[in-house]
């Protein structure tokens, strides 16, 4: 090695140590490809509030709906990789849209840096408070009566919603209209007024309307019954045994962001995890705090991109 090569190195490793020690000196823009107040801008902004709060850290929340979350996730792809830009994906945009759609501005496996799982959430069959449906079976008995006529709403074509409804008619033998909405915030008003019968969508985002006794909750899609919705039965114990269904919630950086920055958001965000008041806040939202090692959270992101694509495939929907 020659000596200029070796400062070359020196170099190089030194500005990535002196990089990681003064990280962050600005404020950490965070994309969140939904719109306010649904699941994941509330985990986001709980998490971040945690971590900006004990680090002194400012976080910028920025909500950048759209194509089933593509257009935010790709605004973080294409930001510069030096650690200010980093975004929450989920089940659907990191792993459901690579087979979704025909096209993708971006590739989950190559154009993002994971750095952690922060939460997951069991998803939540609803009906209007003024429904004549007190619980799934009762949805189940007029839909198989009348194939067809029941309205089953969800977040947008080919999200987890929609292929976790797809599995539990494919479960029970019957068959409902997929209404696609662009958000929760639309379906949650026709599901409330009842011009929609059935929806199926993340637990944070439901429960408020829920607790309200706007919504009536009739089964979650987790093994087990949550804490947050202790009186709701599970979609196995109301007689599809062995079935489950989870969204998951992740934060991601741009490929090529320094490893050293990575390794620090990750030590961070995983701290605030640990917090048990962050743990009972995320609950509250129907969440469950995770967190774990930047490997995990990829190896997640790849054997559920398989996982689900399976099931898009076997779906048969398709977003051109």
């Amino acid at each position: 090695m020659t000596f200029r090569s070796f400062v070359a190195i020196a170099a190089a490793v030194l500005s990535s140590a002196v990089h990681a020690q003064a990280y962050p000196s600005k404020p950490i823009r965070v994309l969140v490809p939904f719109p306010p107040g649904g699941g994941t801008d509330i985990i986001a902004r709980e998490i971040t509030q945690k971590v900006g709060a004990a680090n002194g850290w400012t976080f910028v929340v920025e909500n950048r709906p759209g194509a089933g979350g593509n257009l935010g996730i790709d605004g973080v792809a294409k930001a510069p990789a030096d650690g200010y830009t980093i975004g929450l994906g989920q089940t659907s945009n990191l792993a459901i849209n690579p087979t979704l759609y025909a096209k993708m501005p971006y590739d989950p496996a190559k154009d993002l840096s994971p750095i952690l799982l922060v939460a997951d959430a069991p998803l939540v069959i609803v009906t209007s408070g003024a429904s004549p449906f007190k619980s799934l079976a009762d949805a189940v008995k007029v839909a198989k009566a009348k194939p067809g006529t029941i309205n089953f709403a969800s977040p947008g074509n080919g999200t987890v919603a929609h292929l976790a409804s797809e599995l539990l008619q494919n479960a029970a033998g019957f068959k409902t209209q997929h209404v696609p909405y662009k958000g929760a915030a639309q379906a949650m008003t026709d599901v409330v007024s009842g011009n929609v019968e059935l929806y199926l969508s993340s637990v944070p985002t439901l429960l408020g309307q829920i607790k309200q006794g706007k919504l009536r909750a009739l089964a979650v899609t987790s093994t087990s019954r949550i804490e947050s919705l202790p009186q709701t039965p599970t979609v196995s114990e109301s007689g599809y045994k062995g079935f489950e269904a989870v969204t998951w919630f992740g934060f991601v950086a741009p490929a090529g962001t320094p490893r050293e920055v990575i390794t620090k958001l990750n030590a961070e965000f995983n701290k605030a995890l640990k917090q048990v008041d962050l743990q009972r806040k995320l609950e509250e939202q129907g969440a469950h705090a995770t967190g774990g090692s930047v490997e995990q959270f990829a190896k997640l992101i790849s054997q559920d991109i398989k996982r689900w694509g399976q099931i898009v495939k076997q779906s048969g929907a398709r977003i051109d």
